[in-house]
This record gives structure tokens, C-alpha cells and sequence, in this order.
């Protein structure tokens, strides 16, 4: 089993006895001038190479969380689901009797089964299908080509990029901060959360990330998303793919969970916390998007509103205690990571100010900053401790501090960092894994390391002159991935084994965020600067 290269398309090839075929599957993304054509379909295409396999084809679609009995009614070349949520259509080239049956059938032509979110009748043909695998392997291959590459663990990077591209929905610009719900942070305990939700804090990263890989149409979607759901109300953590705000969570009782793990839940409470960093995030954004000169913008001015809501709630939530960037869900605090994204959203607004001209406005952001950024490193650093802490007056580790650098608010060789890189050091980092905080919280002791904070640790040590370190670190943290390069949100502590939702954009971001900036600084100290060296 393995990705065609460069693509989203796997392929898996099979041996038994003397016979021999593969298998492809894949969702069409068709290339459409400058856009593509993404049907909701998933295909999966076998193509036998040696013999005359025998074999069978399993189908029990189970709607809605397996709530729902479906009726199964026979079709012109396929199977039609009847009951759930989801209009589901199954057409294949496989007779309907022997779908389902557990009645064999002889792999002597391509085969193909096509399962679409819609009730079409009419039939799909072998041409049509092997058409879509060609048009798609070369419409993904195209969009890796325009990737611009960090010479740093370069095949790593394409297959975050290609990771995260599925994540993003074309309709509306939302991307998903993974594609599963409910499986555990930890085996047996009730960490299991529904990740199938557009956290605005994971999206900014991701259109960051591939930013720097010279994408920018995520961006623009992403943009447009943030609008739409603004002009709804206030903001809030999560939204669904469509800018749904109602995201209740329930507990569905009648479902195992993952390994015996319970509860499944679908809906996240935290679409109802206050998490102050949001603004921050959403002004790092439009910095980036909007000062980016290869970035075209029927109306730049346009988003300036949005720039002065952000920056006005960010100064008037400095001093309000939230949940912070882990979802706390008792006991909110002065997180410190919150507040410096409270003073990122000034900083950086002003930075957009000044960019358009506006200086009075940017001065009077500026000096906001100034007076936000004071309070953090006085407030949101121990001296005692030699650390910044999760909140201001606490003496708990935060490994979201390790963003101070990247988003500007100190240098990563100051000395409070340094010393900041030492205690977390001896605290969060264990088994070349980086833990988001080790004190207790809502539900016991952590148990797993989160892996985007080993990427955010491996960046940081990169950015504070530890080069080497951060490279090595870099790859044995990559090595994590499961065969396909993929990676979940955790990693457990004793055994090494993937956990969490699956797969994790947030985590692809950090691998890319990571290894762009251990590629800049490589090039750098190598002399490498130029196209020929």
C-alpha cells in the first residue's frame, strides 16, 4: 500500500498463489481550467495483472453513527442506499446480486465501484473511471509541481501539503482539523473528541503553512470563510464546513468507541468557550494574505472593518480570563499564549495599517502592542522559575509558548527564551516527544505527547541557534508517521503508537512550519542562498 507519487491517489497491489492485481483508491479531482471539478464520490478501481483472481465485495453502509437500517435497492449497475441523513449511490461494474453477498466474482477486466453522496441512477462507465484516476493523478501532480520546497525533508513536505489540501473544503474556504471523531488521546480514557470542525486557530496555521509553499488559493478561500462567519456574529473556535455555529455535542451511547474506548461524541462543546487568542489568529492571516504582493485582491481595503474589529477585541480582551488554546473546560485563566495573540492582533494590525497607509491608525495599534507585550513578558514570565508559564502568575509549562518567536513577540535567542527552552526541556519533553503540559486537568493526567508541540519545540530550537538539534529531533519525530507519512494528533508516551484523530492537519502544519525554517536557516549557514549552490 502507497500513494501514486505526488498524488492523493493510494494504490495497493495483491498476491495470492499465481494471481496477482491492484487497487486504486482515490476521490476525482478533476482539472477545470483554473479550477477543478470535486464530485463527492470515492472510487476504488481493481485492475487485475496476473491470473484470474477470485474475490468478494463487502457493502454495509451503516447511516447515521449506525442508527439507521438502510434499505438496499437494486439498480441499473449498482446499489442505491435508502434511509440516513446522506443520499448514498453505489454503481459498480460488479453485477448488484454479487455485492454483498459473500459470492465471489472473477477479476478477468478492470472492475470498479463508485459510492457518491447523491441519488443518481444513471450508470458510470469503465472509461469514465479510468479517465478520472488519470486526470486525477495529473491534476494533483500539477498542484505539487507549483509548490515551492524548503530542501529540508522535501518528500515529507509534499505529503503534509497533500495532507492538508484534502482537509480544505472548495465551497465555502473551511478545512477541517482532521477528517475522524472520537478516537482517544489515550486507550480508555475519555479524551475522544469530534475533530470533523474548522477551528479558526488551526486554519490560520494551515493557510500559513501552505503559504509557504507558495499556495494561496487555500488562503483566499479561507479569507472569504472568515468573513461570512464574522458578519454572523461574534466569533467563536469552531465552525462546521458551512459556517454552522450550532455544533452541540452529544454522546452516542450504543457505539463501542475506538479499542473499547468510550465516549464516541459528535459536536464539540468548545464551539462555546471564549478562547481570546482568536483574533490574533485571524489578523496573522490577513497580514500574510494581504502584504503578500503575489496575492491578488479584487478589493484589499475591503477587509480593513475586519482588521479593526479584530485589533478592538483583542485590546479589550487582555484582561479577560479564557480557556486558552487547549480547551480547558473549567477554570478560566490569563493564558499567556492568549495574550499574546491578543497583542499579535495589534501588532500585526498595525503592521496591515501601516501597509495601507494608515499611519495615525497603526501608531495608535502600535502603542497598544507596546503596553500588551510589557504585561506578557512581565506577567507571563517567572523569574523564579526561568520559564514562561501557562498563565500570567502560574507555575505551570505551556508548550504553545514555544510560538512566542514565530509570531514576533521575542527573539528566540533572548535569554528568557533560552532559559524557557531549558525548563521545558527537562518538563515536557519525553521520549523525543513534546507534551502540551503535564499538571492535571478536567480529566486526570496526560499520557501522550502532542505532536505538534514537538514540531513547534524542533522549530523553536531551530530559531534559538540549536540547528542541529532541531534536525535531529526533526527526524526522529518524522519517524512517527505511520508507512504512508501520515501522522495522528498524539503519540503515546510508553509504546510510541500513533493516537488521537487521524489524520491531524494541525500536525502536518508543524512538520512544514518546521521544516521550511530548518531549511532557510540550513541554506544560510551553508551558503547555499542561490539557485546554483
Amino acid at each position: 500500500m502507497k500513494y501514486v507519487r505526488n498524488t492523493n491517489v493510494m494504490v495497493t497491489r495483491f498476491k495470492d498463489g499465481d494471481t496477482e492485481w491492484e487497487l486504486f483508491d482515490f476521490a476525482p479531482r478533476i482539472p477545470a481550467g483554473l479550477t477543478q471539478k470535486a464530485p463527492l464520490r470515492i472510487i476504488r478501481f481493481l485492475r487485475p495483472i496476473k491470473g484470474k483472481p477470485r474475490l468478494t465485495a463487502d457493502f454495509n453502509p451503516r447511516p447515521d453513527y449506525g442508527r439507521v437500517e438502510p434499505t438496499m435497492i437494486p439498480i441499473d449497475h449498482g446499489i442505491m442506499v435508502d434511509g440516513g441523513p446522506v443520499p448514498l449511490t453505489l454503481h459498480s461494474n460488479v453485477p448488484a446480486p454479487y455485492i454483498g453477498a459473500d459470492r465471489e466474482f472473477v477479476l478477468d477486466r478492470p472492475r470498479y465501484f463508485v459510492l457518491s453522496c447523491d441519488r443518481n441512477q444513471d450508470p458510470i462507465h469503465l472509461d469514465e473511471v479510468n479517465r478520472d484516476l488519470d486526470l486525477t493523478i495529473a491534476g494533483w501532480r500539477q498542484w505539487v509541481q507549483g509548490s515551492y520546497l524548503p530542501s529540508f525533508a522535501d518528500t515529507e513536505v509534499i505529503r503534509s501539503a497533500l495532507c492538508l489540501k484534502l482537509h480544505a473544503y472548495n465551497e465555502t474556504g473551511a478545512t477541517i482539523a482532521a477528517a475522524t471523531t472520537s478516537i482517544p488521546e489515550a486507550i480508555g480514557e475519555p479524551r475522544t473528541w469530534d475533530y470533523r470542525f474548522c477551528w479558526l486557530r488551526d486554519s490560520a496555521f494551515t493557510v500559513e503553512a501552505l503559504r509557504r509553499l507558495a499556495h494561496f488559493q487555500e488562503g483566499r478561500h479561507f479569507m472569504q470563510f472568515i468573513l461570512d462567519v464574522a458578519e454572523g456574529g461574534p466569533l467563536q473556535p469552531l465552525y462546521g464546513i458551512g459556517g454552522e455555529r450550532l455544533l452541540t455535542e452529544y454522546e452516542l451511547d450504543h457505539l463501542e468507541g475506538f479499542e473499547g474506548t468510550k465516549p464516541v461524541r459528535i459536536g464539540n462543546q468548545a464551539s462555546e468557550q471564549l478562547q481570546t487568542d482568536l483574533m490574533g489568529e485571524v489578523v496573522l492571516c490577513l497580514r500574510t494574505l494581504l502584504t503578500d504582493a503575489r496575492v491578488e485582491l479584487p478589493d484589499p481595503m475591503a477587509w480593513m472593518p475586519l482588521v479593526e474589529r479584530m485589533v478592538q477585541e483583542s485590546v479589550d480582551a487582555f484582561d479577560v480570563p479564557d480557556l486558552g488554546i487547549w480547551e480547558y473546560r473549567d477554570g478560566a485563566k490569563l493564558h499567556t499564549f492568549s495574550r499574546a495573540m491578543c497583542w499579535a492582533a495589534a501588532h500585526h494590525g498595525a503592521a496591515i495599517a501601516e501597509h495601507f497607509g494608515r499611519e495615525k491608525q497603526a501608531a495608535e495599534w502600535n502603542t497598544h502592542a507596546d503596553q500588551m507585550r510589557e504585561r506578557i513578558l512581565t506577567e507571563g514570565y517567572s523569574e523564579e522559575l526561568g520559564m514562561f508559564t501557562q498563565a500570567f502568575g502560574d507555575t505551570f509549562a505551556d508548550a504553545a509558548n514555544l510560538l512566542l518567536p514565530a509570531i514576533g513577540l521575542i527573539d528566540a535567542r533572548d535569554p528568557r527564551f533560552i532559559s524557557t527552552l531549558d525548563a521545558y526541556r527537562k518538563i515536557l519533553v519525553h521520549n523525543d516527544g513534546v507534551m502540551r503540559y503535564v499538571h492535571d486537568d478536567d480529566f486526570g493526567s496526560p499520557k501522550s505527547t502532542f505532536t505538534i508541540c514537538s514540531f513547534w519545540w524542533i522549530e523553536a530550537l531551530a530559531l534559538a541557534g540549536f540547528l542541529d538539534e532541531a534536525i535531529e529531533t526533526f527526524h526522529r519525530v518524522a519517524s512517527f508517521a505511520n508507512p504512508l507519512g501520515l501522522f495522528s494528533e498524539d503519540v503515546d508516551l510508553e509504546t510510541g503508537r500513533l493516537l488521537g484523530n487521524f489524520p491531524q492537519a494541525y500536525t502536518h502544519v508543524g512538520l512544514i512550519n518546521a521544516a521550511t525554517t530548518i531549511g532557510t536557516l540550513l541554506r544560510a549557514r551553508e551558503n547555499r542562498l542561490h539557485a546554483w549552490t
